[in-house]
């Protein structure tokens, strides 16, 4: 399965790459939240292939594709993850794809096609750049971290500015990519130590938990409990920077 999943996640993410500026359609779905005709096209090729594989395993994509999402197990897409990004010219985008089995993630595949970053794991078995083994960082204290946070203000500026504010205070720096699939797999890979997020939905994060988890990280829903496909907003880093997270974002809910 984590061959079906790397082999889609390239496949869809060296699709929009050749097709990066050559947007034909931009669809709106409500408050400044954008989709286009390749996340569509994109996601239809992920789709396709894990279909084709195992047709009746469930599918629950960000666009369009609802399939069979009570099943035992699911897959969980994002076929263009920083389509704000795509549509401004950024080239700062993604492919995710996750797969979920009754109460954890099995594996999950991430790529980055502008730089041809594949990020892949199994439950179990490691965590992996391309063909290279990788690790979170050995941050463990606050004044040494990096870290990225939601660049979603808008949806809830009085708690997030709040949070935002005391970890800035407490950190070392903090960063927005626009899209998660970048922040998540710099956590995986130590260049960054933790990520915050209040707004991202379950295809936002999904392939990067397994990920993280295997390279040593950990990965919670806002409240500390376990991200699930029904989770909105994590907390991920480093495993001894995150009793320090923690007590910080305790302080402003």
């Amino acid at each position: 399965m984590i061959e079906v999943a790397k082999d889609a996640a390239k496949k869809a993410g060296d699709f929009l790459l050749s097709n990066f500026g050559k947007i034909k359609d931009i669809i709106s779905k409500g408050d400044r939240n954008l989709a286009t005709n390749l996340d569509r096209e994109a996601e239809k090729i992920i789709v396709d292939m894990i279909a084709k594989e195992y047709p009746g395993h469930g599918i629950l994509g960000e666009e369009e594709s609802r399939k069979n999402i009570d099943q035992d197990l699911l897959w969980i897409i994002d076929p263009l993850d920083g389509t704000h990004n795509f549509i401004r010219g950024i080239d700062t985008f993604g492919v995710s794809i996750g797969l979920w089995e009754k109460d954890d993630f099995l594996l999950g595949a991430v790529y980055m096609p502008l730089n041809k970053e594949l990020y892949w794991a199994e439950k179990g078995k490691g965590a992996f750049k391309n063909d290279r083994k990788i690790a979170v960082s050995g941050v463990s204290e606050m004044k040494m971290a990096s870290g990225s946070f939601d660049s979603s203000i808008r949806y809830g500026p009085e708690v997030m500015l709040k949070a935002l504010g005391k970890l800035a205070q407490d950190c070392f720096n903090v960063r927005m990519f626009g899209s998660s699939a970048r922040s998540l797999t710099y956590v995986a890979e130590g260049k960054l130590d933790f990520s915050v997020e209040f707004h991202d939905r379950p295809w936002d994060f999904a392939g990067s938990v397994c990920i993280i988890k295997e390279a040593g990280g950990v990965f919670f829903d806002l409240k500390g409990g376990p991200v699930t496909p029904k989770t909105i907003g994590y907390v991920t880093s480093t495993e001894k920077l995150y009793p320090l997270i923690r007590n910080i974002l305790d302080g402003v809910f």
